[in-house]
């Protein structure tokens, strides 16, 4: 039978989420606790429900708390989950009880694939997932695994006097596991089964079973990430709170022309700041792909963003012409470069006015046309939102207000079925940037019609509450080989040295 007619075996993510919060001072199980304004699960079990490989998810679930998580399910659309059932009083017997749901329903012969992830781990990447549904194509086990960058020893107490070395192994071939652990159903249950002749049968993780009890089966290691952490100390629950904040999007993939001229025709823009550069940039783009747009800026409407009822007007305007507003975008602006001290109070307003308080109102006037649409507000911060730097104190703040507001915003809003998201361009050689700084070497800044037309792909997007970071490509690396974390990193270092 040729490779293509081979049907591809059922892939399941098992998530355990049977621990408690005792380590993190918690009355309430830790994978409940919210992180970026969402429960620690509902980031894990978000990352299966949109990752491709991932067929169905079963959640198996701390006693006395399968209720919440089935809301949780249930709010957030995580059509996924097939099952949320209790847990065990032990790690091992949690996933005897997985492996006997995963067990129903199955022809006889008939296997699967099945993926073990602990839901304190919500900073998993797709790459990961993928890498493990791929190695299951030639292996019945996979681990997930990083270098340890620290020396470790083996000690043992002395009596009182305290711990003492006894051994220091080898750091190149020391690897710290991580989650998921991956497995054909076949292989982890009989496992398990020789497993349950062991009178003295423990183990704290699924790949140590195997390997003890079927020492003939290889464990092939996948390659994990050094920020698929566990949220297991206080210390991170904060660590992971910031990478969540500081965390940026890959780009969508751009649609051909056809795809945007049926995404766009009908459909109606709102630009603010659509005078000039990105705003003006998008504006036409739309507008070619069939959208009507309004393109509204102080020097060719008169529209002052900073004043509330411009905008009401602006939105009323495009409502009662079209019947609808889809999509509202805010790119306007001001970089006032200066001492704090030495900076007069007429400045300052103006700063707040127009990058934050702006922001805020187009973000209030627009949400019930929005609502209505199902659309999506689009804001614009910059590469110094990450840290503020000297003289830069109202741009920098002001846009990293842009962030904590999508973010925010897309929590509040998802309910309605209205998506926010924030474009984070590198420097951008746009009217407002000449102005600040003149003329600067060509190439060394990203285009205006770039950043539009990567905007536009995040507008047609199911995307919501992201950060999109707008980069020139690295000819070296292409954007789709590194993961969201692997960019925002990347992002991070590079911004020490943007502006």
């Amino acid at each position: 039978m040729s490779a293509q007619h081979i049907a591809k075996a059922r892939t399941t993510a098992v998530v355990l989420a049977g621990g408690t919060g005792q380590r993190v001072g918690l009355s309430i199980p830790k994978q409940l606790l919210k992180i970026a304004g969402k429960a620690v699960i509902e980031h894990t079990l978000s990352i299966f429900q949109q990752a491709d490989s991932i067929d169905d998810i079963i959640v198996l679930m701390a006693p006395g708390y399968v209720p919440d998580v089935e809301r949780i399910v249930a709010k957030a659309g995580l059509t996924k989950v097939v099952k949320v059932i209790e847990g065990g009083s032990t790690r091992n017997e949690t996933t005897e009880r997985a492996i006997e749901a995963l067990g129903e329903g199955l022809a006889e012969g008939e296997d699967r694939n099945v993926l073990f992830h602990d839901a304190v781990r919500p900073l998993l990447s797709e790459r990961v997932i993928q890498d493990c549904v791929d190695a299951l194509d030639r292996y019945q086990a996979v681990d997930v695994a990083i270098p340890s960058a620290d020396t470790i020893i083996v000690t043992r107490t002395h009596g009182d006097d305290g711990e003492f070395i006894t051994d220091v192994p080898d750091r190149s071939r020391l690897r710290r596991g991580q989650t998921p652990q991956a497995f054909k159903l076949s292989t982890i249950r009989r496992a398990y089964e020789v497993a349950a002749g062991d009178p003295n049968f423990q183990a704290t993780d699924d790949c140590s079973v195997v390997l003890k009890y079927l020492p003939d089966v290889p464990i092939y290691v996948v390659a994990g990430d050094e920020y698929n952490m566990k949220v297991t100390q206080p210390v991170d629950v904060f660590i992971a709170d910031k990478l969540f904040q500081l965390a940026s999007t890959a780009a969508p993939q751009p649609a051909d022309d056809a795809a945007y001229r049926e995404l766009l025709t009908g459909r109606t823009l709102v630009v603010f700041g659509g005078s000039y550069g990105i705003g003006a940039d998008i504006a036409a783009l739309a507008e070619s792909y069939g959208a009507t747009v309004y393109a509204l800026g102080r020097s060719t409407t008169g529209t002052h963003v900073e004043n509330p009822v411009h905008i009401d007007e602006a939105l009323s305007k495009a409502y009662s012409e079209t019947g609808r507003v889809d999509y509202v975008i805010n790119t306007a602006g001001v970089l006032r470069i200066g001492k704090l001290a030495e900076t007069d109070s007429a400045t300052i307003q103006e700063a707040l006015n127009v990058n934050y308080l702006a922001p805020v109102q187009i973000a209030r006037a627009s949400y019930k046309y929005l609502a209505e649409t199902k659309g999506q507000l689009l804001l614009y911060t910059s590469s110094s939102y990450t840290r503020g730097r000297a003289e830069y104190s109202l741009y920098s703040s002001t846009k990293a207000a842009m962030v904590n507001l999508t973010q925010a915003l897309s929590d509040e809003w998802a309910g309605d079925g209205v998506r926010v998201n924030c474009v984070n361009p590198e420097r951008t050689a746009t009217p407002m940037r000449t102005k600040a700084f003149g003329q600067e070497p060509a190439g060394t800044l990203l285009s205006s019609e770039a950043v539009a037309r990567t905007s536009l792909d995040v507008l047609l997007s199911e995307l919501t509450g992201h950060v999109i970071d707008v980069r020139q490509q690295d000819p070296t690396k292409g954007a789709s080989e590194a993961s969201g974390f692997e960019q925002a990193l990347a992002a991070v270092l590079d911004r020490q040295a943007d502006v």
